[in-house]
């Protein structure tokens, strides 16, 4: 008797902790000096502790911080070159009124059950606003597999969405990323190597038996992230997708073979100063980097590092003026030290007087 009693104690206090979490969660603090498994301390700590986000896509809406992650879960699929064990299957979004204050975990936006069109793998999204309606971007595998980006809408920054019952016309690959110019035109960045089947559109159309991971041309061009303007709808594209050319130090396109500069995904682009920021993560050497253009379209030249390797395989990031402040958002693997439960964080980021990035260093020492 007396253990039924303890075992439906115990199971309602965590029911009723887990609701708590769900609703509020504070910016962590956990022990003194938390450190990685090779010793190092963490420039950050994670902004939710009992959920696994990832790819957080930070924006501003009406003073607050809005973030748009991925939802890690463990569906217990091995790792492998096509991210697999990226079993994600809805979103969910943060906000917090300032940095470092409590973050709140809103109720599932959208789930991939409510998207017609899509199989499995909701993976990173980003989102929008314009004449009071918000857009939800996101990719998922279509019927046949093949990833294509949808969008979903509300009226609400936290949703729920209700996701359009096709994907946009002319979409493939997936990490949608929705810059807004001062002038209100809106161009939608995309595409990543690998899992995210880039590679299998080099010729304009899918071709599945084009490999798992790039091109393997070492010495020719390095497939390049995708844009297209947006229709003033929002919904669909305006133009077809053109690359987005990241240049050398030469003026020449980055190549195939520069794993520490070349694109592999995670697309972000902003303005500041009047010049136009194209940030990016390398993939398989894990760095973010950057470059810079005076226009949405590029060309981008190359500049450096955002972000030093984090914790973890994947990089992925955002960057938002915020409170007179620049910050960055990414993830790492800190609470679970496997490569497919991930925990969203934020640092400032800073620049020097000609305009580069100071890159960031994920650790302390």
């Amino acid at each position: 008797m007396h253990q039924r009693l303890y075992r439906a104690l115990a199971a309602f206090a965590l029911a009723a902790s887990s609701t708590l979490a769900l609703a509020q969660n504070s910016a962590p603090v956990s022990s003194p000096d938390p450190r990685s498994p090779e010793g190092k301390r963490y420039l950050a700590q994670p902004l939710v502790r009992d959920l696994f986000f990832a790819d957080p896509s930070a924006h501003v809406f009406n003073g607050r911080i809005y973030v748009y992650p991925s939802h890690d879960v463990d569906a217990g699929i091995p790792d492998d070159d096509l991210g697999s064990e990226y079993a994600m299957h809805d979103y969910r979004v943060l906000s917090m009124d300032r940095i470092g204050g409590p973050v709140t975990v809103h109720p599932v936006a959208l789930d991939v059950k409510d998207i017609p069109w899509a199989s499995q793998q909701t993976w990173a999204p980003d989102a929008a606003y314009r004449n009071g309606t918000y857009y939800l971007y996101f990719p998922a595998r279509d019927k046949a597999g093949v990833f294509r980006i949808g969008v979903a809408t509300s009226k609400s920054p936290t949703g729920p969405f209700k996701a359009d019952p096709q994907p946009i016309r002319g979409s493939f690959s997936m990490d949608p990323a929705v810059f807004t110019d001062t002038d209100g035109q809106s161009y939608m960045y995309f595409g990543g190597i690998w899992g995210g089947q880039l590679q299998r559109w080099a010729t304009g159309r899918y071709a599945p038996k084009a490999g798992d991971t790039d091109l393997k041309q070492d010495a020719k061009p390095a497939l390049m992230p995708k844009i297209a303007r947006m229709a003033p709808d929002m919904k669909q594209f305006a133009e077809p997708p053109r690359d987005v050319v990241i240049l050398d130090e030469h003026g020449k396109p980055m190549l195939g073979g520069d794993h520490d500069r070349r694109f592999f995904e995670a697309s972000w682009a902003f303005k500041r100063d009047g010049r136009y920021y194209f940030t990016y993560s390398t993939g398989d050497t894990h760095f973010i980097n950057y470059a810079i253009g005076t226009s949405p379209y590029g060309p981008f030249r190359y500049a450096g590092h955002v972000l030093l390797p984090v914790q973890g395989w994947t990089s992925h990031h955002s960057i938002v003026e915020f409170q007179g402040k620049w910050w960055l958002f990414y993830h790492d693997t800190q609470l679970s030290n496997r490569n497919h439960l991930r925990s969203a964080k934020v640092t400032e980021l800073t620049f020097n007087p000609d305009g580069t990035i100071r890159t960031v260093n994920p650790f302390k020492d």
